[in-house]
């Protein structure tokens, strides 16, 4: 981690703060063992302490920063459990489609429940999908995907011999659906990574 800018920078001999610090305040002194300069630089105490600053000087902090490592002493599953929480940035999530309200409220002694109100714990099944095109149009011809195109060219024949308007008098109804055996059949051969 990269310490900040100095806290207190010397114009005309005078000590200033910046950011709220202690006006006209002591000047701390490096925490590095052994230096007696000003520190005028913060560095986190540790890696469980991030919010908790040392004040180091210039020489120090640039010595800090080439030997900070934040994951030093973690093995390969920390490291990545470490990663993994920060995507979140540490705070608790739950699988899409759940009500996290529901999670959340705890009632051991039922007295929500006593007064109407009552909690779905249970996923609701999910809604099914549409159909698509190609399902509709084998399902018109009466197929189930996978079929092989002489299996199409099979049921085609049949069914259009089937509902043909000429064996049915000029029946509109059997028109109609000979139409659309003739619509999924066209578009069936049109299309056979579909099939």
């Amino acid at each position: 981690m990269i310490a900040e800018e100095p806290l207190r920078q010397s114009t005309g001999g005078q000590n200033h703060a910046r950011g709220g610090a202690h006006r006209g305040g002591p000047v701390r002194t490096c925490a590095w063992p052994g230096c007696d300069a000003c520190g005028e630089y913060r560095a986190p105490l540790s890696r469980a302490s991030l919010r908790d600053y040392q004040w180091l000087c210039l020489e120090h902090v640039r010595e800090f920063n080439r030997r900070w490592d934040y994951f030093q002493g973690m093995d390969a599953d920390e490291i990545e459990a470490q990663r993994r929480d920060d995507v979140t940035w540490s705070r608790p999530t739950w699988p899409p489609g759940l009500n996290t309200a529901d999670m959340r409220l705890k009632d051991p002694f039922e007295l929500l429940h006593a007064h109407g109100f009552t909690s779905r714990s249970r996923r609701e099944a999910p809604a099914s999908r549409p159909p698509t095109t190609a399902q509709t149009h084998a399902q018109t011809l009466g197929l189930s995907l996978g079929f092989s195109v002489e299996e199409l060219k099979r049921r085609y024949k049949t069914l259009a011999k089937q509902h043909h308007p000429d064996l049915h008098g000029g029946d509109r109804h059997q028109e109609e659906r000979l139409k659309q055996i003739n619509a999924a059949y066209t578009w069936l051969l049109a299309h056979p990574d579909a099939r």
